[in-house]
């Protein structure tokens, strides 16, 4: 019996995969366009291009700054190889640094707490929380050599609502104009009055554009939320007009997107007004910041990719103070947090089944539906910065 020949399905090599060639269907409008080509979430050299032309270029997300509410509180994450320390200081500054000794470059500190100094555990050096170097044992003998010539290194940090971004490139442009007309858009919630009363992580076994891709459309929740959230009924959310680096869905609807169906939780939030009290937005601040903004409260999906395979997946979520300070909150808040303890999961084992799938050497673009627009559109903002900008028909 003669042997069976399964044919191999090749990628294109190493040296071509950033051939615009290959990404032209991605570059159609969307009743003509195709996916990304399966190499994009699985192939480490893609990933690296993207770290090198996203992740060290753009405005990235870390929660909120109530997170560290008083002087020398701190936390600490590695972000796509940059360790950070982000610390609130004696003014109630809150300020980033490069995570490394300036002496031998060691880490110096890890996870979250408080501190009095940043010290090196290493040997000593020591920083005050602006970053100063405050002390150096065994340094005086060291010609020429003056402590302030080497401070830790600040990373830009600014702040919008209460929210922390960071960008890694030092030339980078402000925030504002990053954001644009997002805060405006978003103004009536009031997200500078809320409070993020948890954040609960996960990893994922999928590319983090996966997990985008997910979260900015509704068609995959008659199957995958089937007996959760597809009970919330309604049409198919419409796309919203932006100027920033941002993107959104609105759904209009009655009462909260926060809660299952069946369930009561907490007062609208009063100063919500146009489209904002008609329904939710569902933002994606670029590159991989979703946030659910509802009648009630707010939550947000922040991922840091780990490698081309694994991302780190942070949901925070928030709630009007005078909402945290009612006696019955701790009650109440439980039934929302059984909605995120639910639904989250499902999103997260779907895209781990997606990434299963296109590691398969069969794998090959598709097709887009008319309900992922916002799919095209985020593929087309990868590709701008992994590839250059291209001109194309939207």
């Amino acid at each position: 019996m003669s042997a069976v020949l399964v044919p191999v399905l090749r990628q294109p090599a190493a040296v071509e995969i950033f051939d615009p060639r290959h990404y032209a269907g991605v570059r159609k409008p969307l009743a003509e366009a195709t996916t990304l080509p399966p190499w994009a979430y699985t192939s480490e050299e893609f990933y690296r291009r993207e770290v090198e032309t996203i992740w060290m270029r753009e405005w990235n997300f870390f929660g909120r700054a109530d997170r560290i509410p008083n002087p020398g509180d701190y936390f600490t994450v590695d972000f796509v190889g940059v360790p950070i320390i982000v610390i609130r200081g004696k003014g109630g500054e809150v300020r980033a640094f490069s995570n490394s000794c300036r002496h031998r470059g060691a880490a110096m500190l890890r996870g979250d707490g408080n501190c009095n100094a940043i010290r090196c555990p290493y040997h000593s050096w020591a920083y005050d929380y602006e970053g100063k170097l405050i002390v150096a044992p065994e340094m005086e003998q060291t010609k020429d050599f003056r402590m302030e010539d080497f401070p830790l290194i600040p990373l830009k940090l600014e702040q919008w609502a209460g929210f922390i971004f960071i960008n890694l490139d030092e030339n980078a442009g402000p925030l504002k104009d990053y954001l644009v007309d997002l805060p405006e858009v978003l103004s009536s919630y009031r997200f500078e009055n809320m409070v993020c009363v948890r954040r609960k992580e996960y990893t994922l076994e999928s590319n983090w554009k996966i997990y985008v891709e997910n979260a900015m459309e509704a068609y995959h929740v008659p199957t995958v939320h089937r007996s959760t959230l597809s009970r919330q009924k309604g049409v198919f959310p419409t796309v919203e007009p932006s100027n920033g680096q941002w993107m959104a869905l609105h759904k209009e609807h009655e009462g909260t997107r926060a809660l299952l169906t069946g369930d009561t939780g907490f007062p609208r939030i009063p100063t919500l007004e146009g489209k904002a009290a008609r329904g939710s937005y569902y933002p994606l601040i670029f590159p991989s910041t979703m946030f659910g903004s509802t009648t009630d409260c707010m939550w947000w999906l922040e991922l840091q990719p780990l490698s081309a395979s694994r991302t780190k997946l942070i949901v925070g979520s928030c709630f009007p103070k005078e909402v945290t300070e009612r006696p019955d909150f701790e009650e109440v808040v439980q039934r929302y947090y059984k909605r995120w303890d639910i639904s989250i999961p499902e999103d997260n084992e779907i895209s781990a089944l997606q990434q299963i799938g296109l590691a398969s050497p069969f794998s090959k673009p598709g097709r887009l539906s008319y309900a992922e627009p916002l799919v095209h559109v985020f593929n087309n903002w990868v590709l701008d910065r992994v590839l250059g900008p291209q001109e194309r028909r939207t």
